[in-house]
């Protein structure tokens, strides 16, 4: 039987020498390689600013609200503006207030879905399907007293919310500020209107939600012209930091 002679030990542990025959044969010793995928280019995306489809998805809601609301050509029910309420005023507002959120504005990410929730909330009220007002019914179909006095109390919640953020808008602009203010106004005279079932005092208080549409649309429309056209409204900031 013939035997091999031994192998040779690691040479300054780079190689290997074996002679299993007369002749030789050398293998290196593999150098440990890691292979590193190259890295990702790094993409910067710009997002595209919230504000102009939260401000004037609130407008509209609000124009439509009070136009329905000082009975304009006798019209009596507000259940037309249910539809864009629902679908504009309070989805559109919620999506505005997550992109604010995503930008990093505290006051756009806490005031858009505010009253997005406002429009959603409000509509629901006169949605038959959710039972609300037909809680507050009789036995003949006819609309209890306490009704408007929920309604009443309903405004009184959010014209509290409404006092508080327009004392965040005091370093933002004329504009926002007004807007805000105009809606405490609006709220305050509705709250009041409902709770005394006075329909002067409530025409009132829609009337004041012309100005705040008003405001809200110049808002909208500076925050959006001055993007995609060569038109700049000013919104008379309320600080040389704007």
């Amino acid at each position: 039987m013939l035997a091999l002679p031994p192998t040779a030990p690691y040479q300054d542990g780079d190689k290997i020498e074996a002679c299993p025959s007369s002749d030789c044969i050398e293998r290196l010793k593999t150098q440990d390689v890691r292979f590193q995928p190259p890295p990702l280019p790094s993409i910067h995306r710009s997002l595209a600013n919230p504000s102009p489809l939260g401000l004037l998805s609130f407008a509209t809601g609000i124009f439509l609200l009070s136009m329905l609301g000082v009975h304009t050509r006798s019209i009596e029910q507000t259940n037309m503006a249910i539809g864009v309420l629902l679908c504009f005023g309070g989805i559109c507002q919620f999506l505005s207030g997550i992109m604010e959120f995503i930008n990093g504005n505290t006051f756009g990410a806490t005031v858009f879905p505010s009253y997005g929730a406002f429009n959603l909330s409000f509509a629901m009220i006169f949605l038959p399907g959710t039972g609300i007002q037909a809680a507050y019914t009789d036995a003949r179909g006819n609309i209890q007293s306490t009704f408007y006095d929920a309604v009443g109390i309903y405004c009184w919640a959010w014209f509290i919310l409404t006092i508080i953020y327009t004392i965040a808008a005091i370093r933002s602009s004329w504009v926002l500020f007004m807007t805000l203010l105009f809606l405490d106004m609006e709220l305050l005279l509705l709250a009041t209107g409902y709770m005394l079932n006075s329909d002067k005092v409530l025409v009132v208080g829609n009337s004041v939600g012309f100005l705040v549409a008003f405001c809200s649309y110049w808002a909208g429309c500076a925050a959006l012209w001055s993007d995609v056209t060569p038109l700049n409204i000013t919104t008379f900031p309320m600080s040389d930091s704007q």
